[in-house]
């Protein structure tokens, strides 16, 4: 995947499916943003709005103004979701 590929991870201090999901990404050789939630519930808001969850880790893969999020935990989502994004020619 090229360099226009944006990922966010949107986690929390302590979490370790947080630690998880960015170890995965470092792994791959993928560069993210992180959006830090600890103690920042307007942050949760967004999280709640944008997706229905409160809850971390939320990943956004994508490109310009198209994005897909993963909300459910585990790393077989996180994989299917970049592996869609690739074949959706997003890279």
């Amino acid at each position: 995947m090229a360099n226009n590929l944006s990922i966010v991870v949107w986690s929390k201090q302590g979490c370790s499916y947080c630690t998880e999901v960015k170890t995965y990404l470092h792994e791959k050789g993928l560069a993210f943003q992180t959006i830090d939630v600890t103690e920042k519930d307007d942050r949760r808001d967004i999280l709640q709005a944008k997706y229905g969850v409160r809850h971390v880790p939320v990943v956004e893969i994508g490109q310009g103004n198209v994005y897909e999020a993963v909300t459910e935990v585990g790393i077989e989502h996180l994989e299917k979701a970049l592996e869609n994004t690739a074949l959706k020619g997003i890279h």
